[in-house]
């Protein structure tokens, strides 16, 4: 009897849209996905972060390419992937947060939020599978939530709202694109060290409050959620839709 082989966590040959790209998770992402051999293209609203990006990679022999776009923008987002795809696997990871108590959250911060981390994140997805669908292709769309989408906490209704609502999104969309081949998931991961995390842990008290929920006793790392990246792209995830995976540190076990 033949042994059973570990379905390939390579990407050579694939296409790699990233939102997101010029910082933080979408950054570290990018690296992942090139570093599995996938031709990523790096999506943000920032020109030069992006080129320098791609001129870091490059110098690593890592294929990468800009595309400046603010998927807001989603007449301009959908006529951008139509033209540059079909892509075969999608991280979307332009997020946004403004945190204030629920009492007193601005109906501009609302809307803002929403824009980006629901409704441009519906239309992008729904863009890159018509791509594939198209073509004819499988493909592996992942959304970058957070441990928010699972719990709630304080001053963050809204940036709770938006990635519960983006949770039930990814779970139906999975559901309608299986029959095509087309894979939805979430990556939720706790508080990372970011330009966005910082936000909460340059605060002592907030900082304090998130280590006492992480059960590994400190914060995250970008390095952190790129093999859950990969894995999620890869045919190493085959049967994995509708789901999320968690890079939480224990903070939503209790």
């Amino acid at each position: 009897m033949s042994l059973p082989r570990t379905p390939s966590f390579r990407l050579g040959g694939k296409r790699a849209l990233v939102t997101g790209a010029s910082s933080g998770i979408g950054r570290a992402a990018a690296v992942a996905l090139a570093e599995a051999g996938a031709e990523v293209t790096l999506v943000a609203r920032s020109v030069q972060p992006l080129n320098a990006l791609a001129e870091e990679m490059a110098a690593e022999g890592l294929t990468a390419r800009t595309r400046p776009l603010d998927i807001t923008d989603i007449a301009a987002t959908e006529a951008a992937v139509e033209a540059e795809g079909p892509f075969d696997v999608l991280v979307n990871s332009a997020g946004l947060a403004r945190h204030a108590p629920a009492t007193e959250t601005e109906l501009a911060d609302y809307d803002a939020v929403m824009a980006v981390n629901l409704r441009a994140a519906h239309f992008l997805t729904r863009a890159v599978a018509k791509g594939l669908m198209a073509a004819g292709k499988p493909g592996s769309l992942i959304n970058i939530s957070s441990q928010m989408g699972h719990v709630g906490g304080p001053n963050r209704s809204v940036y709770a709202a938006s990635k519960h609502a983006l949770e039930g999104m990814t779970k139906a969309m999975a559901i309608e694109w299986g029959p095509a081949g087309i894979r939805v998931n979430t990556l939720c991961p706790t508080f990372i060290r970011t330009p966005l995390g910082e936000q909460t842990l340059q605060n002592p008290q907030a900082r304090d409050w998130v280590l006492s929920k992480i059960k590994l006793g400190r914060v995250g790392e970008v390095e952190d959620i790129m093999g859950g990246v990969v894995f999620l792209a890869s045919g190493a995830s085959a049967l994995v839709t509708g789901t999320h995976l968690l890079i939480d540190g224990g903070w939503t076990a209790e």
